[in-house]
């Protein structure tokens, strides 16, 4: 009996190294793709076309809101071809005062029961659908964000090009507040550059990041917002790839967005990321995965295997540490652990991946010396994620939402200025 078990771990534990070590192949096939950036094609003498409804959806952000407001006051576009609406949804505070005080059009919402982003934007989608002036796009921020000058601007290029979705580049407005905020900002500097923009090259469907995108309103009326999970983003990709369409991507349309300060709060942030994470996964995964097969549809299976990425950040920490204790202590349980590949090879596997992202960093030009310096803590932010996505896939089926206090004053001209 124990030996049929051991057998089972054998060869379980050998499946998993395999599985994980393909993945990562392939991820990193696919980012080489993002290493040379090509000149974006425009129409000659491109004048701005599209209408926008711009939609920023707050749940008492008294602080930030009218910074945000002040931003998209300022863009690079004609003023006459865009409105500023503000959902103050469930809000206790001056959110919607502030707002309105600020030129934005204020919508108040409450609903107890209904909680959370997505049931905000659902709302609000509404009656931009019912009102007489009408849009062609819509465009979604968080209160908490900044938004470069010329992000409209940059939309307007990649509508009219007949892309129905696209995301902007999400930046930080707070890279150095702290170690986790740092941590942050690695993480979406290293995504921009090789997840994002490899698959705009590559025809496949780029992620929505919650922030800074942009959707034809035809979409949305045709296929319906529906996203009200923990991670509406992710819901709306998915649900996007399943519909045969895809999010493109505006590299120079960049968004920056409060990173969260503190461990505890980045705990809970992406907590109720990797909830929602596995709740997509457990409605979509295997449509995703019908629909590649037997359409040789690549979106839908990119889509699939980006399901599955928490999952081999998990294996992946966990074997790290594995390597880890058995080199410190070689009389361990893990001595004799049976690696597929040589454990040396595991080693190699590991720093070139702790080497890539510095790499990534220099020719996405936002290298320092506190960037760099960043890179000695950021495995360590990196490990948090396999508690995290292990506690968030246990609590896939709780549904309440919880909000991430944002408390950061910095003003538009002031961070374009620093």
């Amino acid at each position: 009996m124990l030996s049929q078990l051991g057998d089972v771990v054998f060869i379980t534990t050998q499946f998993i190294q395999i599985a994980i070590f393909a993945a990562g192949c392939y991820f990193f096939c696919v980012s080489i793709f993002g290493w040379k950036k090509r000149k974006e094609t425009h129409p000659e003498n491109h004048s701005p076309q599209k209408r926008f409804a711009l939609i920023i959806a707050a749940h008492n952000e008294e602080l930030v809101i009218a910074h945000v407001i002040d931003s998209l006051s300022k863009q690079n576009y004609p003023r006459h071809l865009y409105d500023i609406f503000v959902v103050a949804d469930n809000c206790t505070d001056r959110t919607a005062e502030i707002a309105r005080q600020h030129g934005a059009i204020v919508y108040e919402r409450f609903d107890p029961e209904k909680r959370g982003k997505g049931y905000a934007l659902e709302w609000m989608f509404e009656k931009i659908f019912a009102m007489e002036k009408k849009y062609d796009a819509v465009s979604i921020f968080d209160a908490d964000n900044l938004v470069s000058s010329n992000f409209l601007l940059e939309m307007d290029k990649q509508l009219s090009k007949g892309h129905k979705v696209v995301q902007g580049y999400v930046d930080s407005k707070n890279p150095f507040d702290s170690w986790i905020t740092c941590s942050y900002s690695i993480a979406f500097w290293l995504s921009n550059r090789i997840f994002q923009l490899p698959r705009y090259y590559l025809g496949v469907s780029c992620g929505l990041c919650g922030t800074g995108f942009s959707i034809d309103i035809d979409v949305l009326k045709k296929i319906g917002w529906g996203a009200t999970c923990l991670t509406e983003d992710l819901e709306f990709t998915l649900k996007l790839a399943l519909n045969d369409m895809k999010v493109a991507w505006a590299h120079n349309a960049v968004v920056y967005d409060e990173k969260p300060i503190s461990l505890k709060q980045s705990w809970n942030q992406r907590k109720r990321w990797m909830q929602g994470h596995a709740d997509c996964a457990s409605r979509f995964l295997v449509p995703l995965f019908k629909k590649a097969f037997r359409e040789g549809n690549l979106i839908a299976f990119d889509c699939a295997i980006y399901l599955f990425q928490p999952i081999r950040f998990v294996f992946l920490g966990l074997i790290t540490v594995m390597m880890w204790i058995q080199t410190v202590f070689p009389e361990s349980p893990f001595y004799s652990l049976k690696y597929v590949f040589p454990v040396q090879v595991w080693y190699l596997f590991v720093l070139f991946q702790s080497l890539y992202g510095p790499l990534i960093i220099l020719a996405e030009k936002k290298a320092n010396l506190k960037v760099l310096l960043g890179f000695l803590v950021y495995p360590f932010y990196c490990l948090t994620w396999v508690p995290i996505t292990i506690q968030g896939f246990l609590c896939k089926n709780d549904k309440n939402w919880t909000h991430t206090i944002h408390t950061r004053e910095i003003s538009i001209s002031e961070l374009e200025k620093a």
